[in-house]
This record gives structure tokens, C-alpha cells and sequence, in this order.
């Protein structure tokens, strides 16, 4: 006997799920519905089967293909134009010259169909419909039967006037061939409001079969989740596969969860997923395949589908998440959210209850949503942020966006040019720059691979060698979870933002060049990079005098590549070393707390009677400093002790800072005879300045600091073989020079502003800005014989933020606090009518 599902429906009322696949292919419990159906058909003995298809044909077709996989024979009718229930039925005419059943491809349920069959045959029927008894049945078709189940009239989707019973057609139906010679061709017609009734009205014996099995029509997202708690509390026989952790909480294979994670059952929990520490999964709770839920997130009766990523902190109640949907640190999901596919939900933002979001649509981090977002989207953002592409790997960062920047980057440079590849030592950096290198390689550049490296190191090798470029791929400074990928020029410093673009409108256009088998760029491994590095560092050091002071020196590498280097530099100093953490580490990385690291470092520095301590970023660009008397310096006094050391050797030493660094330098510099030159935020700016032969100290306000004469970009090494070098030929220890630096009190507060709105705040502030100096290279600086102010927007986050430095701590705070509340003043002002 044959069965025919009826999987052509666009599910409409299901949207935005259903806007990038057909309803029947909605997965229910990790499986699509329609898959659900045919397990149901073939273990009542029905291995013949027609799908009638329309909307997304191809996906189901591709899915389940000709039924081998799933232990059937699989034929497919497809719907040119809409014909309805019995029209597409119709439509599969050839297939069905014997009695035969039709089903719905989305519904779940657990129907005795042998015992339909079996009602039908007793009977003698023409045609018998399965009921079911329902609570509030005006959303179907009421079926009214005699005593005998014979079936006396039709109600489709009647008033409670009407209601004359509570049961309802199920969409279930056995058939003989004949009922199709009642269905009109080449037009819509419907089973339950015309061929029925017509049937019924030429004395053709009807029945309805009532079944007290389970049977759910998932027409409506609230239907969608419902029956997934009906299936998790054991309603209906259906495989939810996966094994049994304990009862009610099925888990599928490959699955970690972390020991200090909660499940709650009932729950599924797909294939290949990962729970972090303290994320909470509530009951009723469905994960698919391929989820990641980060540490501290909290989920309750949700449903959420393959491929997704849920941010640390993430708060979720009976909402549904599409496939390779992306939510970051402290999403908020009301009650009844749904994102359709491939969605960007940005940090802390919050969806209010019953908002929709249409697939490949973003949202902005602390934004909050009202309204369902359909057509709207603030648009794709840009590939490079701050320091090159950045994002969580193979959520933000897949290898395949690496290949196809590495080829777009590779693009503009001629066929045969070599680049030069490095990364740290976390498994993450090693599959991108992997991909990276293929991308290259594709477009016709050589490739020369440092493998584990520092940026420092990287940079050096390119701006010394024969290198068109580089990129090096490390985790993230400020997060060690995501990742990094910094592409270099041939000077080893960051692309500008022109190239930037280029390489932007390559990737969007799939333009990238690609070459011929006999182009296909090559891969070799430079020798001797690390101790090149070091013997020219230390060509610009007195080494005489560095060794005559037999500096006792505790150092953390952080678990990064520094400590490939750091031992050549040492053995050049005649330093006695501790060195902690000497070793590479994913691990250990993703685990780095600056301040963590750098009170361990002051502890043993106290102990040990070292001279200077020093925490190397994992990077190895920061760099955290420690004096002789075990006191951590903050970014701000590392700077300050640095460029006095700097220009007590060189008078009228140009010192190179950005815009938001404490005032207090200029009176450094003036007491001393130095200049000062004020930089744009971010590093590339700063890095120009540096590299312009005029400056001969540069640092940002996040330990990151340049000796232009060595190499013009941050370089903890660099700035620690220097530090000593000075302090050597100085004669001096580093706590006599921090004890005379003045107090520095910058404060920093975020003022959340939406991206439509930077514009207008920058403007208004501006226009009220009263001070006696106004500097405008970077965000709006406010000038005054008391301090300044900076208001800058964020280019990659919707925030402003706000630097003050006052006389004191208590009036930095006052300014930064009157700055807050212009932006906050000037926002509520956009918002009223």
C-alpha cells in the first residue's frame, strides 16, 4: 500500500523559520517533521511513498532523495502552481491506482495507521478520515459522524455558533483511487471543502476514524513549541535518538558538558555540542547539532537549531533560535522571540517579547528591539575592525571567510610575491593561518611561514626581508576566546584603511584572482627568524653596561611564542633570569588575566629581590612592568617612566601618544625639553607617526610601546631591553623614577549610542563645547586650565566614550560625569517627538 505526504506548503504562518526552508523540513526534536512521518509510515508497513512537493522542492528532494537511507522507496509529484490538498494529490494520479493513504508532512503525531487501514477496509469506505478529539477546535475543520463513525457533514473552521462537535479532521486520510475522479483538474481544489463534501453529497460512504493518539498541527510557532514539550514529556511515541544521560535528558554523540554545567530534563541535547561551565539548560529545552553554549548562559524552554553559537551570560525563555544564528555575551530573549537563520545578535542586547528577526539580519550590540525586524538591517559590517578581522572561530571567523580574504588580500599584490605567515600557539590560529596560507597560495603569492612567532617577530622579518606583506593570526588581546588575523604591509605595519576597502569590495564581489595549476604559490620555512631578531634588538644596546649592572630579572611569557625569543636576548644581557610560564600554551592563554599574571610577578620580585619584574602579553606586545619594590605600574605610569627615561638620554625627544593619554607628559616634556605628538586611537595611526624618522618614543594607554629606531610598532621585548638599557646607563633604579612622576587620573566611562545617532551626538557636542581649547583630531577634545574632556565614538560597537583628567580622581569623575550626561541628554532629545 502506498502513502503520499503532502510536503508542498510554505508554512507562512511559521515565518521566519520557514523563509529558508519548506515547513515538512522544520526539525522537530533534531529531525525534520516530514522525516518524523516516514518513520511513522514505514513502521506501519508503508515503504512506498510519494512526496507532493512545491516550495523548496530541491531541499526535500535533496534530503531524502529516493528513500534508500531511510528504508522506503521515495517518488516525488511537484507543483508547478498551487493545487491544493487534493490537487497536488491529483497531481501524483499515476502513482496511486490502488488504495492509498495521505498524510501531512507537518504534523507530528503517532496515529495507528494499521488500525486506520484496517476501519477503512472493515467499513467498505470510499474514503476515511482520521479525528481527533480537540479543546479548541475552531482553527480545523469539524467533522461530525453518526454512531457508526459514518460521516454525516463538514464545518470547515467553523464559529463557536457552529461547533456541533470537537472533532476535527486530522489531514489524515485512506483513499480509494476513485475520490481522485472527483477532484477537478488544472485548478486548487481542497479535500475538506470540496471533494469531501462532494463525495459526501453523491452518497459515496465517508467515515471518520477517532484516534486517541497523539496528533499536533504545527501551523503556528507557538504550535512548534508545544509540541516540543509534549514530546519531551512523553506524549507521543516518537524517536528522539541521542542516548539517555538520565531520564528525560537525551544527549547526542560527541557531545561535552562541562561538570559544573546544569541540565534540567526533560531536555535534547544534539550531536557534537559543547556546554560551558555554569550555563544552565531549563527544561524543555532543545538544542540541535553543532550548538556551543558558553559559560553562564541560561536557557529554558527553547528550541534552538544546528550550528549556533550562545554567548557567555545569554538569558532565553520560550524562544526559538534558527540555524547558524550568532548571540553574544548577555543576549536577552523575552518569551516568544524568534530569529530565523544565520542572524547576528550583538552583545547585551535585548529582543522584547514576541519580536521576530528575519533571517541574515543584525542587531546591534545593547540595543533594545520592540518590533519585529523583517526587511531592515543595519547591513553586513565591515570585514576589519580596529586590528584586522576579529570574531569567535568558526562562528565569526570560518577557515572559508580566511581563504577568501587571504585571496582578496593576495589580489593585489603580483603573481609570485612572497608573504610572510605567522600565529601563536592556540589550535585556533593554527587552522586559520593554515587557511590563510591556502588562500594565498591560490591567488599565486609564495608563502614563507614563521609558524609560532610574535607580532614583533613577524613585523621585523617582513620589514627587514624580502616580504610584500604579512599575516599573522593570534588571539585576541582583549579576549582570548576569539581570534585575530592581522594582514601586513610590506613595512610590517597594518594595512590602511584604503586597502582595507579594496580588499572588502574584492570579498563581497567574489573577485579575488585565482590562478592557474602551473601559478599556485609555494611554501617554505624561513631559518634563523628568532635569533635574526635578536642580534639585531640588541645592536643598539650599551651591552657593557647592561651586563655590568647584573640585573636579576623575574619574567612571564604568558604561554606565548616570546619564550622561543626571549632566551637568545637574555644570553646577550648576562641577566639572571626566573622565567614563569616559558612555555606555549592554548590552554594557558586562554586562561591569561593580565592583572592575574602581574600580581604573581610582584609577589616573587618581593621575594627575590629582583630588580625589575615584567609580564609579557601572550601576544607579545603588551607589556606589564613591575619595579624593584614589587609595585605593579599601570599603563599610564609605565608610559610616564618610559618617556622620562627616554628624554633624560635625548633632549628634545619627540614623543608620540594618543589623544586620550594623560595630560601630565606634557608637563614631563616641558620640564625636560621634549615635544609631544598627539596620535588618532587605535595603532595604526600612531604607528605612521612612529614611522616617520621624527619620533623617537611612542606608546598607547594599554602597554603597548615603540622604539621607532628598532622597529616603529609595539614590541614588549624591544621596550624591555631598552627599559633596562636606560636604567643601566642612568645608573638609577626604576622606583626612583616612578616616585617622581606626577599623579595621573584619566577616567573612562561608555555612554551606549546607537549607530544613527553618533553623528548627531558629535555634532551637538561640538556645538556646546565652551573651553579655551578645542582639538578635533580624534572625537571632539575639550581643553581647559583645569583638564580636558575627549568624546570619541566607537567605530565598531554602539557606544561613545568619555576620557576626563582633572587635578584629582574626584574631579576627573565630575567632568567625565558631565560629559555622560550631555550625550545622554542629547539622545533623549532625538527620541522626543
Amino acid at each position: 500500500m502506498k502513502a503520499v505526504i503532502m510536503a508542498g506548503g510554505e508554512g507562512t504562518r511559521l515565518r521566519p523559520l520557514t523563509m529558508s526552508q519548506p515547513k515538512p523540513m522544520l526539525p522537530v526534536v533534531n529531525r525534520p517533521m516530514a522525516e518524523h512521518v516516514i518513520t511513522l509510515l514505514k513502521r506501519h508497513g508503508f515503504d512506498e511513498i510519494v512526496i507532493t512537493v512545491a516550495f523548496m522542492a530541491n531541499v526535500i528532494r535533496t534530503y531524502f532523495g529516493d528513500g534508500s537511507d531511510f528504508g522506503v522507496h521515495i517518488s516525488y509529484a511537484t507543483e508547478e502552481t498551487p493545487l491544493g490538498t487534493a490537487g497536488s494529490v491529483l497531481n501524483a494520479k499515476d502513482e496511486l491506482r490502488e488504495r492509498f493513504l495521505v498524510i501531512s508532512g507537518d504534523v507530528v503525531t503517532d496515529v495507528d495507521l494499521a488500525a486506520l487501514v484496517e476501519f477503512h477496509d472493515k467499513q467498505g469506505a470510499t474514503a476515511t478520515l482520521a479525528l481527533k478529539a480537540m479543546e479548541n477546535p475552531l482553527e480545523f475543520g469539524i467533522v461530525i459522524t453518526d454512531d457508526e463513525g459514518r460521516i454525516e457533514r463538514f464545518l470547515e473552521k467553523p464559529s463557536w455558533g457552529q461547533v456541533f462537535s470537537d472533532t476535527v479532521n486530522t489531514g489524515i486520510y485512506v483513499l480509494e483511487p476513485e475520490v481522485l475522479e472527483h477532484v477537478p483538474e488544472g485548478r486548487e481544489s481542497d479535500f475538506s471543502s470540496e471533494v469531501f463534501p462532494s463525495l459526501l453529497s453523491a452518497g459515496r460512504p465517508l467515515y471518520g476514524f477517532v484516534t486517541d493518539r497523539y496528533w499536533e498541527d504545527v501551523g503556528t510557532l507557538e504550535a512548534y513549541l508545544k509540541a516540543h514539550e509534549h514530546i519531551l514529556d512523553g506524549r507521543v511515541d516518537l524517536d528522539i535518538g541521542g542516548f539517555p544521560l538520565r531520564p528525560g535528558v537525551h544527549v547526542g554523540e560527541g557531545t561535552e558538558i562541562d561538570p559544573a554545567a546544569v541540565v534540567e530534563g526533560p531536555a535534547v541535547i544534539g550531536a557534537n555540542c559543547r556546554i560551558g561551565p555554569g550555563a544552565r539548560l531549563g527544561a524543555y529545552t532543545v538544542l540541535g547539532s553543532n550548538v556551543h553554549v558558553a559559560d553562564g548562559a541560561d536557557l529554558e524552554r527553547c528550541v534552538v537549531h544546528d550550528g549556533c553559537y550562545i554567548g557567555p551570560g545569554t538569558y532565553a525563555r520560550a524562544s526559538i533560535v534558527g540555524r547558524a544564528n550568532e548571540l553574544r555575551r548577555g543576549v536577552h530573549l523575552d518569551e516568544g522571540v524568534v530569529l530565523g537563520d544565520h542572524c547576528r545578535i550583538g552583545h547585551q542586547a535585548h529582543l522584547t517579547s514576541g519580536v521576530r528577526i528575519y533571517p541574515h539580519k543584525t542587531v546591534e550590540a545593547r540595543a533594545t528591539v520592540n518590533s519585529s525586524i523583517i526587511w531592515e538591517a543595519r547591513g553586513s559590517r565591515s570585514l576589519f575592525g580596529r586590528v584586522g578581522l576579529s570574531g569567535l572561530p568558526n562562528v565569526d571567523l570560518s577557515p572559508e571567510l580566511a581563504v577568501r580574504v587571504a585571496q582578496a588580500y593576495a589580489s593585489g599584490l603580483p603573481k609570485g610575491a612572497l608573504v610572510t605567515t605567522s600565529r601563536d600557539s592556540s589550535r585556533a590560529a593554527r587552522v586559520l593561518k593554515r587557511a590563510v596560507m591556502v588562500g594565498l597560495n591560490s591567488a599565486g603569492v609564495n608563502v614563507e611561514d614563521l609558524e609560532a612567532a610574535t607580532m614583533p617577530v613577524t613585523r621585523f622579518h617582513i620589514a627587514s626581508g624580502q616580504s610584500r606583506g604579512g599575516v599573522a593570526v593570534q588571539l585576541s588581546a582583549d579576549d582570548p576566546r576569539s581570534v585575530t588575523i592581522r594582514f601586513l604591509d610590506e613595512h610590517g605595519r597594518d594595512l590602511d584603511g584604503n586597502t582595507q576597502r579594496k580588499i572588502e569590495r574584492l570579498v563581497s564581489r567574489e573577485e579575488a584572482r585565482r590562478v592557474l595549476a602551473p601559478e599556485i604559490g609555494d611554501i617554505d620555512f624561513p631559518p634563523r627568524t628568532a635569533e635574526l631578531y635578536a642580534n639585531a634588538l640588541v645592536e643598539g644596546v650599551d651591552l657593557e653596561a647592561v651586563r655590568g649592572c647584573r640585573f636579576k630579572l623575574v619574567l612571564d611569557y604568558a604561554y606565548g611564542a616570546s619564550s622561543f625569543v626571549m632566551p637568545m636576548v637574555l644570553a646577550r644581557l648576562g641577566a639572571e633570569v626566573l622565567a614563569v610560564n616559558p612555555m606555549l600554551s592554548t590552554v594557558g592563554v586562554l586562561g591569561y588575566e593580565r592583572a592575574a599574571h602581574a600580581a604573581r610577578i610582584a609577589d616573587l620580585v618581593r621575594s627575590s629581590g629582583a630588580h625589575l619584574g615584567a609580564v609579557i602579553g601572550p601576544d607579545g606586545e603588551q607589556l606589564t612592568i613591575i619595579d624593584d619594590t614589587g609595585r605593579v605600574l599601570s599603563d599610564d605610569e609605565a608610559l610616564l617612566a618610559l618617556a622620562t627615561l627616554v628624554i633624560r638620554r635625548r633632549r628634545q625627544a619627540t614623543i608620540a601618544v594618543p589623544v586620550n593619554a594623560s595630560w601630565r607628559l606634557n608637563e614631563v616634556c616641558a620640564d625636560l625639553g621634549a615635544e609631544v605628538a598627539w596620535a588618532k586611537l587605535g595603532g595604526a595611526n600612531l604607528m605612521d607617526l612612529a614611522s616617520s624618522g621624527e619620533v623617537n618614543f611612542a606608546a598607547n594607554t594599554e602597554g603597548g610601546f615603540m622604539f621607532p629606531e628598532f622597529l616603529p610598532a609595539y614590541d614588549a621585548i624591544a621596550t624591555l631591553v631598552r627599559l633596562l638599557a636606560m636604567l643601566a646607563n642612568d645608573q638609577v633604579a626604576l622606583s626612583s623614577v616612578v616616585r617622581d612622576l606626577p599623579a595621573v587620573h584619566v577616567v573612562h566611562e561608555l555612554v551606549p549610542t546607537p549607530f544613527d545617532q553618533k553623528g548627531a551626538v558629535m555634532r551637538s557636542v561640538l556645538e556646546r563645547a565652551r573651553s579655551d581649547e578645542l582639538i578635533l583630531l580624534d572625537g571632539v577634545k575639550s581643553v581647559d586650565a583645569t583638564g580636558w574632556t575627549l568624546v570619541v565614538p566607537d567605530p565598531e560597537e554602539p557606544l561613545t566614550h568619555v576620557f576626563a583628567e582633572g587635578d584629582s580622581e574626584t574631579a576627573s569623575s565630575e567632568r567625565a560625569r558631565r560629559a555622560v550626561e550631555e550625550i545622554e541628554d542629547i539622545l533623549s532629545s532625538a527620541d522626543r517627538p
